[in-house]
């Protein structure tokens, strides 16, 4: 058998290796774009469609023929059930970050005082009103204690002596002792 020969120190010649190194490069680029590392996105609330909206009629249907044909409201008006909010929007769970809303819609029916349909109405994002939450809360008075407090709050609470009262009187049982 003949071999070809070959100097012991020439350098060895890889053709594809290049190519090779670009093409995994390309594919580990294009792969977080790729559906696969997505949260899928999921519908939440009743979507209302254009049919079913085109199948209302003011002025004929009542509260029971709109509940028949797009189901619950999602809210109701706040001093009355004079209007039905149908909310709907497509959601996306980012890592790391909050929930990303996309295609959030309102469908708004009102109704007269004996509840027959008088408005149906789409509102779209660019209608929607942004409402500021506010971050403060409602102080609960006794429920801030200082340091000294906390540490020596309870100092003369147990013992042998402590459930009695000067002059022969029981103390009441606190609100973590269980009645005894």
């Amino acid at each position: 058998m003949v071999r070809p020969s070959r100097p012991v120190n020439a350098p060895t010649r890889r053709p594809h290796a290049p190519r090779g190194a670009a093409l995994a490069l390309a594919v580990l680029l294009a792969l977080p774009g790729c559906s696969f590392f997505q949260a899928p996105t999921v519908q939440r609330g009743n979507r209302v469609t254009e049919d079913q909206i085109k199948e209302i009629t003011p002025g004929v249907q009542t509260k029971k023929d709109v509940q028949a044909l797009l189901g619950s409201p999602t809210q109701t008006s706040t001093f009355g059930d004079d209007t039905w909010y149908y909310i709907s929007s497509k959601t996306r769970q980012r890592p790391a970050r909050a929930l990303a809303v996309t295609d959030q819609e309102t469908v708004v029916v009102n109704f007269d005082q004996k509840g027959v349909v008088q408005t149906v109405k789409r509102v779209g994002e660019d209608e929607q009103r942004p409402v500021a939450m506010v971050t403060r809360e409602t102080p609960t008075p006794g429920n801030d204690r200082t340091l000294l407090q906390a540490l020596f709050g309870n100092v003369g609470r147990f013992g042998p002596g402590a459930s009695s009262l000067p002059g022969g009187g029981q103390q009441a049982p606190g609100p973590g002792s269980m009645g005894r």
